[in-house]
């Protein structure tokens, strides 16, 4: 009876996009088993590698374009398009991401959203009618406000002039001008692909749970909290409406809180969303793999909190499939990591070396983990 492997991993962060891991792992399950059926889903959860894995079911196409990054560099980055052109699919970390920022330059008050809102304009001027946005691994803190001022928001102060870009800037903003945002805006449907629900504000909002992986110190959270609060008034008096509570709100640095209210955008959880459009729920519910083998960058405490390998572990529960995990790296204790549904959790450097090593030669240490795990299980 033949072999049949599924293979749906998330991105390994700064190393591997998730087709490039679903190609890894393929190759290290031929060396042992050559003739297995493998079927390789690339997965995301609305981070980084969300626009390839969209991009890779859907069979698009991917366009390039600079943007300004979230420490006003130019910054490569890409959109995705259905084959018909219809649907495009973007990641907010592409362009406003936390890798693009090294951790000695990290500024949480400065950095800016601006680059998001030009992919997004870029989106919006290829005739896209419906727009998919990842908004996980952001680098910034200001609420949205630079993707607004992309897409042609005036944020002004008291003086009538744009506010500056970045957290900072927002303690300034007294008005909002529409006139000249984008056209486009109102004639697509634009899906938010998020699984965070904290609010805008508060000790579970953005800037007191995220601010400090953002290089947010504690002198600095207050200052950035203040500056959410302030801008989050201006425009819900703006709106006539509160949006600061939502879940969701305090998504990629209160990114969330500007989608729902200007943008008027729909958030649902990114796994759900890439799950359905590559076709990997319905694979998993067959029932009929003897494996399903999965992985990420890194494992730790967070990856409980619905993250990739929890919400497949519960998945493939539901057909006692089992699920084993390859990782860059486990941080804490992973036997105490309550991941149910995953049954096998593999680091795949094989020793000692720097971080810079195990990226750059990831590809080859995953295939090389995937290979011992398939002849330890006998099948060599």
């Amino acid at each position: 009876m033949t072999l049949r492997i599924l293979v749906a991993p998330d991105s390994f962060k700064g190393s591997l996009s998730s087709p490039q891991v679903c190609q890894a792992m393929e190759t290290g399950i031929r060396a042992v088993v050559p003739d297995a059926t493998v079927h390789c889903f690339p997965m995301a959860d609305g981070g980084e590698g969300t626009m390839e894995a969209v991009v890779s079911a859907w069979q698009g196409r991917r366009c390039a374009v600079t943007v300004t990054g979230p420490m006003g560099l130019p910054t490569p980055a890409a959109f995705g398009l259905s084959g018909d052109g219809m649907t495009a699919v973007l990641d907010m970390a592409s362009a406003s991401g936390l890798t693009l920022v090294a951790p000695a330059e990290q500024r949480p008050l400065l950095a800016s959203s601006f680059g998001t809102g030009e992919l997004l304009a870029a989106a919006l001027d290829s005739g896209a009618e419906h727009i998919i946005m990842g908004i996980g691994g952001s680098a910034t803190n200001d609420g949205g406000a630079g993707m607004l001022q992309a897409l042609g928001y005036r944020l002004l102060d008291r003086e009538g002039r744009d506010i500056p870009r970045g957290a900072f800037g927002l303690t300034q903003l007294t008005r909002i001008e529409t006139h000249e945002v984008h056209p486009r805006l109102k004639a697509v449907t634009l899906a938010v692909a998020c699984d965070v629900v904290n609010p805008l504000l508060g000790m579970n909002g953005a800037s007191f749970v995220f601010g400090p992986q953002k290089g947010a110190g504690t002198e600095v959270i207050p200052v950035l909290e203040a500056a959410l609060a302030h801008f989050a008034s201006v425009v819900e008096q703006h709106l006539g409406k509160v949006f600061r509570h939502e879940p969701g709100a305090g998504a990629a640095g209160g990114l969330g809180f500007s989608l729902l209210s200007l943008l008027n955008a729909r958030l649902q959880s990114g796994f759900d969303l890439v799950a359905s459009i590559t076709g990997f729920d319905t694979a998993v519910r067959t029932g009929s793999y003897r494996w399903l083998l999965t992985g990420e960058g890194q494992v730790d405490t967070q990856s409980q909190q619905g993250k990739l390998l929890s919400r497949i572990g519960r998945l493939a529960l539901e057909t006692k499939t089992p699920v084993i995990a390859f990782v860059g790296a486990i941080v804490g204790d992973a036997h105490a990591l309550a991941l149910p549904g995953v049954d096998h959790i593999f680091p795949i450097v094989p020793g000692p070396c720097s971080l810079g090593v195990a990226m750059e030669q990831a590809g080859a240490f995953l295939t090389a983990a995937v290979t011992r795990v398939m002849k330890l299980a006998g099948l060599a």
